[in-house]
């Protein structure tokens, strides 16, 4: 057992893996980090599953007898997610057992659909009947048109694991959406203690925007905030968290049994080398949080991490203070954000177009 991540765990994080594949599954790794790495969550993308299918003959089978049914790509990608979620959820269903709010697997709706809300409400439907696992969270996108999806899937019942949040602003957005489907879930009689969410904020994507616009900026008081404003960021993010649970739309939802819509913070691998690779770990300790961290990250918390408490709570007046000074500097913010999220978007679907172009050359491999 790694002690510097049980000490993370019990100061409140919850930590996810973010990674997945048939090889971690099937020769117990992911069991492994289970039980000797505090790991009690998965989070998955187009991405990884390329990087996974590529470089792993175990899925050649499947792919052979799926191409052999006549399946075409989308079909191939479908199943083969869909059945390592499903194996991955059920590595993690002990720990969803014991404590709900963890033991979840994310499998993500298709990115190419992140601007129509229709196509996300049925996708997020498929993905979740096709896992049929409890424990599974459906990645919904926070665009403008994914907030009414993410409504009409907890709204459903499904619960969801909301994605790509760059602001506060939209994180404001994020959370009003997660009530307004409670809200509609218990008015359609839906058990709310069986719908868990999270909320996935990214973190180092900020630090890299902004630095590059530090950079050019040049001055000493703007290169003095460099590595400050995705810290920053996140701990107003939590505040705006704590205002929604202090609500009393909040509390009501809260008396009929629904759970908090945990803050997970996302993209904590550190993008400079210049920064501490345990930067967005260390200064993001806060209880009821989630961190979902590459590989990489969680072996280096394990080897030199440092839990120094709480970091967030109370930290909302300093890291406005940043952002102030950030404006001060030249900054325009909401130019970042809008940045951020359309090449957040633009990366998506990149990503799931890497996958298509993988699985097709599997495909005709297994077909040759």
């Amino acid at each position: 057992m790694s002690e510097r991540l049980k000490a993370l765990a019990d100061a409140g994080v919850s930590i996810w893996l973010d990674d997945l594949s048939r090889e971690r599954i099937e020769t117990g790794n992911l069991a492994e980090l289970v039980a000797e790495k505090s790991v009690v969550g998965v989070t998955t993308n187009p991405t990884i599953f390329a990087g996974a299918i590529a470089d792993g003959e175990r899925y050649d089978a499947q792919v052979r007898q799926l191409v052999a049914d006549g399946a075409d790509a989308d079909k191939v990608i479908f199943a083969l997610t869909t059945d390592d979620v499903r194996n991955a959820c059920d590595v993690l269903a002990p720990v969803a057992a014991a404590h709900p709010a963890d033991g979840r697997v994310s499998i993500e709706v298709e990115p190419t659909l992140a601007n129509d809300t229709d196509a996300t409400i049925a996708s997020a439907k498929a993905l979740w009947a096709a896992v049929d696992r409890p424990n599974v969270l459906i990645k919904i996108p926070a665009t403008l048109e994914g907030l009414p999806a993410i409504t009409a899937a907890i709204a459903a019942g499904i619960s969801v694991n909301v994605t790509l949040i760059f602001s506060v602003e939209r994180y404001r957005g994020v959370m009003d959406a997660y009530l307004a489907g409670l809200e509609q879930a218990k008015d359609a009689g839906i058990d709310l203690g069986t719908i868990q969410s999270v909320a996935s904020f990214f973190v180092s994507r900020v630090d890299t925007e902004i630095d590059a616009r530090l950079d050019k900026i040049g001055t000493d008081e703007a290169l003095a905030l460099r590595g400050k404003a995705a810290v920053a960021n996140a701990r107003l993010a939590y505040a705006a968290f704590e205002e929604v649970l202090a609500s009393d739309r909040w509390q009501a939802l809260a008396a009929a049994g629904a759970h908090p819509q945990r803050p997970l913070w996302a993209s904590t691998g550190v993008k400079n080398p210049a920064y501490p690779d345990t930067l967005y770990v260390t200064d993001l300790v806060v209880a009821d949080t989630v961190n979902t961290m590459p590989e990489k990250t969680l072996l280096a918390f394990a080897d030199h991490g440092e839990v120094e408490g709480d970091r967030v709570s109370g930290q909302a007046a300093d890291a406005q203070a940043v952002f102030d000074q950030l404006v001060a500097a030249g900054i325009d913010l909401d130019d970042v954000f809008l940045t951020l999220e359309t090449e957040g978007v633009d990366k998506f679907k990149a990503s799931w177009t890497e996958l298509v172009t993988t699985v097709e050359a599997q495909m005709a491999q297994a077909g040759a």
